[in-house]
């Protein structure tokens, strides 16, 4: 028997999930410990049905529930030009929302 999951489009990327999983995707506008509603769902998949959208499916909801908002590692960027004494080295943390599957 195959586990249920489900296809969602998610801070511009794309995330299969199933119940209980605990996924990292980019800052969501949420608070910490309240449960959000995730609307555009692209595939479903429960038992042997698939239902397949067109982008999306109707009347489909999944829900997350908000477990906390950090950073991600840093991202060091460098730029140098030879002989040119030109150097310039900066950073960048991107914020990110850890959230887990309640229900499909």
């Amino acid at each position: 028997m195959s586990k249920d999951f489900s296809i969602v489009k998610l801070g511009g990327s794309q995330h299969k999930i199933s119940v209980g999983d605990i996924i990292i995707v980019n800052k969501l506008h949420a608070e910490e410990g309240k449960t959000i509603k995730l609307e555009e769902v692209l595939l479903s998949r429960k038992g042997s049905k698939t239902e397949i959208g067109n982008p999306t499916l109707k009347d489909t909801v999944v829900e997350a529930k908000v477990i906390e908002h950090t950073r991600a590692k840093k991202v060091e960027i460098f730029k140098y030009k030879a002989k040119a004494r030109y150097r310039r080295k900066m950073g960048h943390r991107q914020d990110k929302t850890k959230i887990e599957i309640t229900k499909i």
